[in-house]
């Protein structure tokens, strides 16, 4: 399927530029009337085949939630899976449950007929016969997704039934294989794979999940094509993403970027004025990167790894230098501790006793003993289990050790740095369940 196809079938509507924004182009929510001005009708007849999916896969669009998973590749896994069958599920995973991210609330909340475009699409390549909205834990964002629904209704019945689905406020209620044991009727917590939820999910049943600003651009592909996706972005790390910028900026919030954007540009875009010691990429999952020295690295996934840290959920924390970093991985590290799921050895007795080496190292007097001692947990408890909480936080603390490897000394000769109990930086949620 062509481009010029693409667009004849949305309507002819000119796509946005590379200067423009994609995803969020208003502070306010965007009716359906407004939202088929801007973008046109979504072209649904484009996904029956696999048309759509072999766009997506040029495109080379990948998941938006924190794996950064070739989207195209979860398309044809659930639609193969599906074939002869005709029940699989769509799971659109707006539960953002890291702490510091905002995105995917933004994005719901300002374009929620993008996303449910991207629903409809994807059931329709997958051929799915139901699909949930997961939102975690927000009401407000639920009943706005219920009118939307109502106003889509308005202009014509639906393609696919659609659910909008409420959950705990804990972190690892938004994993994935979390989320279909939720819809099971079971505990959000990850469960073990295989099978993998494109082959046996929802009621057993093929199922795909894909991060709600995920879907949003895939509706924005069927629209307008995989070489429009591509023209911003990176050959690597293609397209635009919405990054949560916070902590020490003069304009946090949410923020469109070209993947590959130097860090240092999206700082000074969210007011980076003064010094600031260090940036914690990719969420409460990622790694603590020093200021200046990385203010070159590109805010992409393949530009983040190279440099130690990750995308993740699209997370840029800023830390001041009036704040006490191991602090603040203290803080975090308790807080993941409170929230395993208590399935395996390595949440159950690795993740406490993490805590418990980090909060020594941050509010105590150190000595190698509790250094080393933490540094041998994180690689004990590296690989192990059925989620990755054990692999996020040793990323954290390895970060944390060695970006400020300078106050661990001192920490060590002198005890914890008056900036240790200063407010926190980072936002801790009061602990849900572990």
């Amino acid at each position: 399927m062509t481009t010029d196809h693409l667009r004849a079938a949305a309507g002819a509507v000119p796509p946005p530029q590379p200067g423009d924004l994609r995803l969020i182009v208003r502070d306010l929510p965007m009716s359906f009337a407004a939202h088929v001005a801007r973008y046109g009708q979504v072209p649904l007849h484009s996904a029956r085949s696999a048309g759509l999916v072999t766009e997506v896969e040029r495109a080379g669009l990948t998941g938006r939630g924190g794996g950064a998973f070739p989207t195209g590749r979860k398309l044809r896994a659930v639609a193969e899976a599906n074939a002869g069958r005709g029940a699989a599920v769509v799971i659109a995973n707006g539960s953002e449950s890291e702490p510091a991210s905002s995105k995917d609330a933004v994005l719901l909340s300002r374009s929620p007929h993008l996303v449910l475009d991207g629903v409809a699409l994807a059931a329709e390549a997958v051929g799915a016969t139901q699909a949930y909205v997961c939102v975690g834990p927000r009401a407000a964002l639920a009943r706005a997704l219920h009118d939307a629904l109502a106003e889509r209704d308005q202009a014509g019945p639906s393609s696919v039934p659609v659910e909008i689905i409420g959950g705990p406020d804990s972190y690892l209620a938004g994993q994935e294989t979390a989320l279909i044991s939720v819809l099971n009727g079971g505990r959000p917590v990850p469960t073990f794979v295989p099978p993998r939820p494109s082959d046996r999910g929802v009621r057993r049943q093929p199922t795909l999940v894909l991060n709600v600003e995920t879907l949003a651009h895939v509706a924005l592909i069927a629209r307008y094509g995989a070489a429009w996706f591509r023209a911003v972005g990176t050959d690597a790390s293609p397209g635009s993403a919405l990054v949560t910028v916070t902590g020490a900026v003069g304009r946090p919030g949410v923020r469109e970027i070209p993947l590959g954007t130097p860090l240092r540009e999206v700082l000074h875009r969210s007011g980076l004025a003064a010094p600031a010691q260090a940036v914690l990429a990719g969420g409460y999952f990622g790694s603590w990167l020093p200021l200046p020295a990385a203010q070159h690295v590109p805010v992409s996934e393949p530009g983040l790894r190279a440099a130690g840290a990750a995308l993740g959920a699209g997370m840029l924390a800023v830390l001041p230098d009036s704040a006490c970093g191991l602090a603040e991985t203290a803080r975090v590290t308790g807080y993941l501790a409170g929230q395993i799921a208590d399935q395996c050895g390595p949440c159950r007795n690795g993740m406490p006793a993490l805590a418990e080496a980090m909060n020594w190292i941050a509010f105590g007097q150190p000595d190698a003993d509790i250094v080393g001692w933490a540094r041998q947990l994180t690689a004990l408890m590296a690989g192990r289990g059925a989620c990755h909480l054990p692999d996020g936080a040793g990323a954290l603390v390895t970060s944390a050790l060695a970006v400020f490897a300078a106050e661990v000394r001192l920490h060590a000769q002198a005890g914890p740095c008056e900036r240790a109990h200063r407010t926190a930086i980072l936002p801790i949620p009061p602990r849900s369940y572990g």
